[in-house]
């Protein structure tokens, strides 16, 4: 399939920069099994007609209410332009990855962009072996039905796999929307989809290593 051809140039590229957790580590994020269960619609999660003549705070606070104290769900707020952002170049660059920091080193994961709006990431290694059965780990949609009217977009994130801890999802999800709606690191995206050859994947392991252990996202979630 073209998903496999695709998926095949960027593994060549990072073929040698293997995880650098343990075994036990990696048994814990591959054993468990899932159901998908990612909303599709913004409808499915928000009652949008009880909302709709309401400002965008109000809207914001209503969402994360919502999904605070809940288990393996995220609710994220980004600024209406983002979601416009993130969906036209997650459609022109739908692979991505993300290293999985943990003390005795990393693992990575591999995203892909579903349109109209939906990110799921799985293993890479389980990519690597069949695309086409690899488990997703998370999934995330953002959801720009507000989006010009209130300047607002929604994001829910969706922990499936209990070989990603809930604060380590959230963290993954922010990164991930980081690289797509902020211009300067979609160069990094933009060169994994289109110009594999020259992106580095050691200077975007040690960025992102630092990133993980000291910075600020720029995206609110809970």
């Amino acid at each position: 399939s073209i998903t496999t051809m695709i998926a095949n140039r960027f593994l060549r590229v990072i073929a040698t920069k293997r995880s650098h957790v343990t075994s036990s580590n990696i048994t814990t994020a591959r054993c468990f099994s899932f159901s998908f269960a990612g909303p599709e619609d913004l409808n499915d999660i928000l009652k949008k007609e009880l909302v709709e003549d309401k400002p965008r705070s109000e809207v914001a606070d209503i969402w994360y209410s919502y999904h605070e104290g809940k288990d393996n769900v995220h609710g994220l707020v980004l600024k209406g332009e983002d979601a416009s952002n993130v969906l036209s170049r997650a459609a022109n660059s739908p692979f991505f990855m993300q290293p999985v920091f943990r003390d005795d080193g990393y693992f990575m994961l591999i995203s892909q962009f579903m349109e109209p709006s939906h990110f799921v990431m799985a293993y890479l290694e389980d990519y690597k072996m069949d695309p086409a059965r690899a488990q997703p780990l998370l999934s995330f949609s953002v959801f720009d039905d507000y989006a010009e009217e209130k300047d607002l977009t929604l994001v829910r994130a969706d922990v499936l796999n209990k070989g990603i801890e809930d604060a380590e999802g959230l963290k993954i999800v922010q990164n991930m929307l980081d690289k797509y709606s902020q211009e300067d690191q979609y160069l990094d995206v933009y060169a994994f989809n289109k110009k594999p050859e020259t992106f580095d994947i050691d200077d975007f392991i040690s960025q992102q290593n630092q990133k993980w252990r000291t910075d600020q996202p720029t995206v609110d979630g809970n």
